[in-house]
């Protein structure tokens, strides 16, 4: 529940301040909303599942945030930023696509 609340505080203050994104910032701005969905996705399957942790939850958004940022920063560094960029993208699509559905075997019971 505290997550979801974050969420929502979260969405309606980026719509309220319009904050302006750092030039430097903006290339791993996806990379760090499709790793925000994936611990999302990842923490909704887990409280269907009676197994969700707040702990675990802000530990794994905050881990793949960061992670996915560092590989595009080191693709970046190595002249193969928008490759590595689609190598995070594949794989935290893959575990969302996968998230999602467990979720709708759960919630469909199929």
């Amino acid at each position: 529940m505290l997550a979801i609340i974050g969420l929502l505080i979260g969405l309606v203050l980026g719509f309220l301040l319009d904050p302006s994104i750092p030039t430097w910032l903006q290339p791993y701005l996806p990379i760090m909303v499709v790793a925000s969905l994936d611990a999302l996705f990842g923490a909704f399957r887990a409280y269907l599942d009676g197994e969700f942790s707040d702990r675990t939850f802000i530990i794994s958004f905050l881990w793949n945030v960061l992670l996915a940022s560092m590989l595009v920063f080191i693709g970046d560094k190595l002249g193969v930023g928008s490759q590595m960029t689609m190598a995070v993208v594949v794989v935290l699509g893959i575990r969302i696509f996968s998230n999602a559905a467990a979720l709708r075997r759960h919630v469909f019971e199929v």
